[in-house]
């Protein structure tokens, strides 16, 4: 039995949809306030990946299973997308893209490469793992415990989004032991010896080092029509930062027929 993403669907559902792919630790949540911006010209659809938010939980969060997911949500929708994908949501569009070249129109990746990185985040869900959820009734209680070990206050209140404090029972709306099981795979790439012939995007953040030069010969073995677009001042979080400058070059790489 096929499980589809949580997926939710802003706009007028005609055309060729946008679909939105958060990055490691996010949501579907995180890309509310542009989804609802893009919306206003074209279908846009935003989804939640395994193992994060009201998605469902697996053992497996490997880059062709993620593809997978992607593939199911776009033939649920019309049978093609335009895809634009953050972090770890950018490796799953890029291997979605070689893997169902049939489903893909183009490509916005934000922000990450096809590439093997050592930015592990092994630490981090090893912090969300030492919280007590059972002793803590405020956000801000689980934000005091997380302070040592992650001092960037930016950084905390991401992480703390994906935490659900209530009468229910605290909890993380994120599979914490199966993203930490696949961490060498989640900061890997796939090998591929086929490419994607469509138009391929890369946009990055000119403070962030995730998409160095030395990677553009790779990025254009697996991506012939790749072009590059930085952000000045931006970081790893490009949309989040310089929401402006953000929209701006996506608006016009997309389109403006299409929007």
């Amino acid at each position: 039995m096929t499980r589809l993403l949580e997926t939710i669907s802003h706009g007028e559902q005609s055309g060729v949809p946008l679909l939105i792919v958060h990055g490691l630790f996010g949501s579907g949540r995180n890309w509310r306030a542009l989804a609802k911006h893009f919306s206003r010209r074209r279908w846009v659809l935003t989804v939640d990946l395994r193992n994060h938010g009201n998605s469902f939980w697996d053992a497996s969060n490997s880059y062709p299973d993620l593809a997978g997911d992607l593939a199911a949500v776009i033939v649920a929708n019309g049978g093609v997308a335009d895809v634009l994908g953050h972090s770890m949501g950018g490796k799953a569009a890029m291997v979605l893209a070689l893997s169902h070249a049939d489903l893909v129109r183009r490509l916005l990746i934000v922000d990450i490469a096809p590439v093997i990185y050592r930015h592990t985040q092994i630490d981090n869900i090893k912090a969300m793992q030492s919280i007590p959820l059972d002793q803590i009734s405020r956000r801000s209680e689980a934000d005091a415990l997380l302070r040592q070990a992650v001092p960037e206050s930016a950084v905390r209140a991401f992480l703390l989004s994906s935490l659900q404090i209530g009468p229910g029972g605290n909890h993380w709306m994120l599979n914490l032991e199966a993203l930490a099981a696949n961490m060498v795979a989640i900061i890997g790439f796939p090998e591929f010896l086929g490419q994607f012939d469509g138009p391929a995007h890369f946009i990055h953040g000119g403070a962030s080092d995730y998409v160095c030069p030395e990677y553009h010969d790779g990025i254009r073995a697996l991506f012939p029509r790749a072009d590059f677009h930085e952000i000045a001042g931006a970081g790893h979080w490009i949309h989040a930062e310089k929401p402006r400058e953000f929209i701006a070059v996506a608006e016009e790489l997309l389109g403006g027929e299409d929007l």
